[in-house]
């Protein structure tokens, strides 16, 4: 297998819809169907056997939901990219599943060509969110304190760590970056993660967006 594929996962309770997504996905060279799964459960096992790089999850399947899913395969260790597919919008849903470790949240009824571009992106560690969502994205952290004074709160070698994980690189990949260890990445993620009143790396990358500005000129 070319190392350049991207191995995707599609977890959706609907046969139909999960044959349309792979005919689609598997036309594209750099994509790859390696699994499908009719429910959470099966989503679950399969992302631990397969460990793609990739999962598509829908959010409303019948028993174990996409919002238990997501949560029992963060538990169980499983560190693959996982795009949300629903047809919901609510603000509760984006913010649960964002909060529980979802890479990006993405609608069913977009263009397929902006589908799989999307795909790509997050396969390269962008944060993928459909556009129509950006209002609900922006309203999704509310500061206790001026953004200003949460950055202000950063050391210098924090910011840097901050905008790198912005940029979706991995703690290791920061390191080589700013040539220090793994686990001194870890210890500044944690300790910003703390300051700027965040739960996660997806919803620090989401205050960088928000607040390009502010943390544009404090670097």
């Amino acid at each position: 297998m070319n190392k350049q594929t991207v191995d995707i996962l599609l977890v959706d309770d609907h046969p139909l819809l999960r044959k349309g997504l792979s005919q689609l996905i598997n036309e594209e060279e750099a994509l790859r169907v390696v699994g499908e799964a009719g429910s959470g459960q099966s989503g679950l096992d399969q992302a631990l056997a397969l460990e793609p790089d990739l999962i598509l999850l829908d959010l409303n399947m019948k028993g174990m939901d996409g919002l238990e899913t997501l949560k029992a395969m963060r538990s169980a260790g499983v560190d693959s990219k996982v795009i949300v597919l629903t047809v919901s919008e609510h603000r509760e849903d984006v913010a649960a599943m964002f909060r529980a470790g979802a890479d990006g949240y993405l609608l069913k009824d977009m263009e397929p060509e902006d589908l799989l571009a999307r795909i790509g992106e997050a396969a390269h560690g962008r944060l993928v969110v459909d556009d129509r969502l950006a209002e609900v994205m922006a309203s999704l952290l509310r500061p206790e304190q001026d953004e200003e004074d949460r950055l202000a709160l950063l050391t210098s070698k924090e910011r840097e760590v901050l905008h790198l994980v912005a940029e979706g690189l991995a703690n290791k990949m920061i390191g080589r970056e700013l040539s220090i260890s793994e686990g001194t990445v870890k210890v500044h993620v944690k300790r910003l993660l703390k300051k700027l009143g965040v739960r996660s790396r997806v919803e620090a990358a989401v205050w960088v967006v928000r607040n390009n500005s502010i943390a544009d000129s404090v670097e």
